[in-house]
C-alpha cells in the first residue's frame, strides 16, 4: 500500500476574509480530506468551516497536538499516512511548521518518507521582513526574547552585535500583551542609530508596519500595540 502524503496547511495571522489572504488551491486540498493535525480544536473547525469543508463537522477526525502531547502520540497521528490516507497539518496562524509545533511532525514524516507537501500561505516572518527594507539575504528569527530585564538587556546586546559584524536582520517577538513594555525596553537598550521596525497585524486591515532609527521612534509618539500579534526587526547600524 502506498502512504498518504501529509498536508502542511496555512490559516490567515487574524481575522480576515480567507479568500483574500489563501490561494484557491488551499481550499481545494482542504475539501478533499477530512482528518487534521490542529493545535485547537475549537479555532481550526472554524478555519475548516469558513473554507466550506463539505464534510460534516462530526465526521472529521482532529489529533490535538500542543505543550502537552506526548511523543507516542506524536507517533500515532501519522497512522493515517501509513495506512495511504492523505492527513492535512493546520496552523494555529500562518504557516505549520515554522515557529510552530508542526515541525515535529514533519520530522516523523522524513524518517517514514511520507511525502509532505507544503501549500502557499502567509508568513509573519517572511511579510515583516519584506517590508522592513532590512536585509534580507542573512536574517535570524530569535523566538521570544528573554523575561528577565538582566536577561533581554544582554540578550538585545548581543543581536545588535551580531547584526552589526554580519549586516544581518534580527527578528523577534513578544506575547502580545507585553508589547507595549517591550517597545519601552527597546527604545531604553538599543542604540540611536539601530534601526527597529515594528510590524503588527500584518495581512489585517489595521495593518501596521513602520521602520525608523531608534532615535527617530523616540520622536514620535509609541504605537499602541497592547493585545496585538506583532513582530520586531533590528538592523545595527
Amino acid at each position: 500500500m502506498s502512504k498518504g502524503k501529509l498536508y502542511m496547511i496555512p490559516t490567515t495571522l487574524g481575522e480576515s476574509d480567507v479568500t483574500q489572504i489563501l490561494p484557491l488551491s488551499v481550499k481545494e486540498t482542504i475539501h478533499q480530506l477530512d482528518e487534521f493535525i490542529v493545535e485547537n480544536s475549537k479555532t481550526a473547525r472554524a478555519f475548516l468551516k469558513q473554507m466550506g469543508i463539505p464534510s460534516p463537522q462530526n465526521k472529521l477526525k482532529l489529533h490535538i497536538l500542543n505543550k502537552h502531547t506526548e511523543d507516542q502520540e506524536l507517533y500515532e497521528f501519522l497512522n493515517g499516512c501509513r495506512n495511504g490516507k492523505n492527513v492535512g497539518l493546520i496552523s494555529e496562524a500562518g504557516c505549520p511548521g515554522v515557529a510552530d509545533p508542526g515541525a515535529e511532525i514533519a520530522s516523523i514524516a522524513h524518517k517514514e518518507d511520507i511525502q509532505i507537501i507544503p501549500l502557499v500561505g502567509p508568513s509573519s516572518i517572511l511579510l515583516s521582513l519584506m517590508a522592513s527594507g532590512m536585509n534580507g539575504q542573512s536574517f535570524t528569527f530569535n523566538g521570544y526574547l528573554p523575561i528577565d530585564k538582566s536577561d533581554v538587556k544582554k540578550k538585545l546586546k548581543d543581536l545588535e552585535r551580531i547584526s552589526r559584524s554580519y549586516n544581518q536582520t534580527q527578528l523577534f517577538i513578544e506575547t502580545p500583551y507585553r508589547n507595549n513594555k517591550l517597545i519601552d525596553t527597546l527604545y531604553q537598550n538599543l542604540q540611536s542609530n539601530t534601526k527597529l521596525c515594528i510590524a503588527c497585524d500584518i495581512s489585517l486591515k489595521t495593518e501596521y508596519i513602520k521602520t525608523r532609527t531608534i532615535a527617530e521612534w523616540k520622536k514620535t509618539a509609541k504605537p499602541e500595540l497592547h493585545k496585538r500579534p506583532c513582530i520586531f526587526l533590528i538592523h545595527a547600524q
